[in-house]
Order: structure tokens, then C-alpha cells, then sequence
């Protein structure tokens, strides 16, 4: 009986979500890669089937939970705009945090070591460049919260991105150098975030200021940390965690991304 329900319940997902593609033409591919450390990675790649031709690649790194659902939602976002876009898994076998403690263990090691976030990163610029979609010659890598940071990691190592896109991200880490930071940046950051002070925002803009790097930096009102996430209100006080969702600034966001997106491309 439950093989036939397991059954069942598979076959009606696929149905659920062929009649998803049809209706939007956005094709979603789970695909399996390896990093240059050997770490075996689950991302998901997100395109429209309709459209003919290349077109810009989009990284998308998500939060510190990992490649789950959210991220993947966002992938299908960009798919709809025009973009091939893929969630990148940073973890290993799709590996998620379940709690904030697990998925803080997680996420530490890329914030101490931003080669290895470089490498997570080069790992799905070269799986999703496999797909005859990917014009390899306009990317660019967004993220959201450990996501953004790693996203400004990328842009601060001098990686081959037209730009990249922190939404409520960390600024800490490694520091821009003249020559390097060449992406040009784009940063979404909550004006009520209790995780990033306001020294580290100073600290971080003299920092991008010094090296004359090209960057814009928005502060949304009300906004805390994890603020596009609809879900972030309900984990917040699952975990007692001072994050919300608020729309305003989500969709704000997304506005300004897209503005960004057209510049760079």
C-alpha cells in the first residue's frame, strides 16, 4: 500500500509540474556536479523553454538552510525574465539546515575560507555553462543572506561577473582590493537588520570606496534581515530569530535588481 501511495504521489507531482511548465514555459532540471575538491553538489537549474538562443547566466546562492525550496523559487523568478539560472548547492549532496545551529555549522567554513566559497561557486558557473542556453559571457551572482555575502566573496576575489547582487547579506569578510573587484555591485540591505551593525556598514562602504569600486548601496526602510523571504516571519519566531518578511522591500528589491540586470547586460 504505501509503494502505491508513494507511487501515486509521485506521479501526480510530475504531472503538477509538467502542467507548470507548460503554462510558463520555465523547464526545472535538478543536476548533480563536483566541485574541484571532489564534493559532490546538487543544484537546480531553471530556464524558459520558449525562448531560442542564449541568454544572460544567473548564479543564485541561497541562504545558509541551503538549495532548498526558496532559492529554487527564485531560479524559477529569474527563468521567467529571460534568464538561465541556477541554485547553487554549497554543502554537498543538497545537504539542508534544519535549525539555526546545524546550518550555521554549515555556512562557517566559506566565511573562514572564501577560496573555498570561489570553488563552490566556479563549480556551478561550469555546470550550468554545459546547458546551450548559458551565454557564458554575461553573468552574474546574486544571493540572500550567507547567499549575499558569498556573492560580494565573489565580486571582492575578482571573479568573472558583469555583477552581483546582495540581498540582506553579510558585509564582513574579505576585503575588495584595487584591480581586482571589478563586478559591478549591487547591495539590498535591510535598514533594520540586527545582524549587520552599523559600523560594519560604514566599514564596508570606505572599504568599496577606496578601491573605486562600482557599487550601489540601498537601504530599505523597516526592512530586517531575511526580509524577501516569505517565510522568514514564521521562522523568526520558531527560532527566535529577529527576521521577518516584508513586501514592500521585497518586491522593491527585485525592482532594483532587474534595473541592475539591465545596465550590466
Amino acid at each position: 500500500m504505501k509503494t502505491i501511495l508513494l507511487f501515486t504521489a509521485l506521479f501526480f507531482t510530475t504531472i503538477a509540474s509538467v502542467n507548470a511548465q507548460s503554462k510558463t514555459g520555465v523547464k526545472r532540471e535538478e543536476v548533480t556536479y563536483t566541485s574541484a575538491d571532489g564534493t559532490s553538489l546538487k543544484g537546480y537549474v531553471a530556464y524558459n523553454a520558449r525562448l531560442k538562443g542564449k541568454r544572460p547566466v544567473i548564479i543564485v546562492i541561497p541562504e545558509w538552510w541551503g538549495c532548498g525550496t526558496y532559492v529554487r523559487k527564485r531560479a524559477d523568478m529569474l527563468a521567467a525574465l529571460g534568464y538561465i539560472a541556477i541554485a547553487a548547492d554549497f554543502y554537498g549532496e543538497g545537504k539542508l539546515g534544519n535549525d539555526p545551529k546545524e546550518a550555521g555549522e554549515l555556512a562557517g567554513p566559506f566565511y573562514g575560507n572564501p577560496q573555498l566559497a570561489k570553488q563552490r561557486i566556479e563549480a556551478a558557473v561550469n555546470k550550468v555553462k554545459d546547458f546551450p542556453q548559458a551565454d557564458a559571457t554575461k553573468m552574474a551572482c546574486i544571493g540572500y543572506c550567507f547567499g549575499g555575502s558569498m556573492s560580494l566573496f565573489a565580486a571582492k576575489l575578482g571573479m568573472d561577473f558583469k555583477g552581483v547582487v546582495s540581498f540582506h547579506g553579510g558585509l564582513a569578510g574579505v576585503p575588495a582590493t584595487k584591480g581586482t573587484t571589478k563586478a559591478k555591485i549591487l547591495v539590498c540591505h535591510g535598514a533594520a537588520d540586527k545582524f549587520v551593525s552599523d559600523e560594519e556598514v560604514k566599514k564596508f562602504r570606505h572599504n568599496l570606496d577606496s578601491v573605486k569600486a562600482a557599487y550601489t548601496f540601498i537601504a530599505y526602510p523597516n526592512a530586517t534581515h531575511a526580509f524577501t523571504n516569505p517565510d522568514a516571519t514564521a521562522v523568526g519566531k520558531k527560532f527566535s530569530m529577529p527576521i521577518e518578511y516584508n513586501e514592500a522591500a521585497d518586491k522593491k528589491s527585485w525592482a532594483d535588481m532587474k534595473a541592475f540586470f539591465k545596465i550590466i547586460f
